[in-house]
């Protein structure tokens, strides 16, 4: 008999979140030979509104409201944005409830999801387009953004999602090891989902 899927809820906060993680988490379970089935649960509206409604989301499923029920992983993507990632990743535990902090894994961008999509130039290069050297990091809002969507139009693609639409093929394809040695970020989070993962 089959081993029954491993529930995973993703809380993330916003749709650029949402595809590249959905994807990431499917290849790094699929790696482990572990069979996933995903409930995306999202918010919208900036940090304050994401941390506000993930407390909400998880009284929802610890009291079974509207017939949610907890999941045996809980993924939460929120960016670091301008915090210092270990200083946002603190903010995030804070607000996860003593009841689901075992199962929890923290994804921390920093400071924005579309560095982890831009992670390994390599892979990047073979799926999109040529992609220049990102130098140092900065915070501006909206700058990986535009970097991503250049990159896309460069590579003879009509950016129609701002690079969004090659989420799947970017974290599916990607080097881990390599993207992880870029972005450290993304090497905390899949070292994190991996041990929970191969703990159930």
């Amino acid at each position: 008999m089959a081993a029954k899927p491993i529930h995973v809820d993703i809380f993330v906060e916003d749709r650029a979140h949402e595809d590249f993680m959905v994807a990431l988490v499917e290849r790094i379970a699929d790696g482990l030979n572990k069979a996933v089935e995903i409930r995306v649960r999202s918010a919208r509206g900036g940090h304050g509104r994401t941390l506000n409604e993930l407390e909400i989301y998880q009284k929802s499923i610890l009291e079974g409201i509207a017939g949610l029920s907890v999941p045996d992983v809980l993924v939460i993507s929120i960016d670091a944005n301008c915090s210092p990632y270990t200083k946002m990743r603190k903010i995030i535990s804070r607000v996860i409830d003593t009841a689901l902090k075992g199962n929890a894994v923290i994804a921390c961008p920093d400071p924005h999801i579309e560095r982890w999509y831009l992670a390994d130039a390599v892979s990047f290069r073979g799926i999109v387009g040529p992609l220049r050297p990102l130098g140092r990091r900065k915070c501006e809002r909206d700058f990986y953004k535009e970097i991503l969507s250049r990159a896309v139009a460069g590579g003879g693609h009509v950016p129609i999602l701002g690079g969004i639409e090659f989420a799947r093929e970017l974290a599916q394809s990607m080097n881990l090891f390599r993207a992880g040695k870029s972005e450290r970020s993304l090497k905390a989070f899949v070292s994190d989902l991996r041990a929970l993962l191969k703990r159930l």
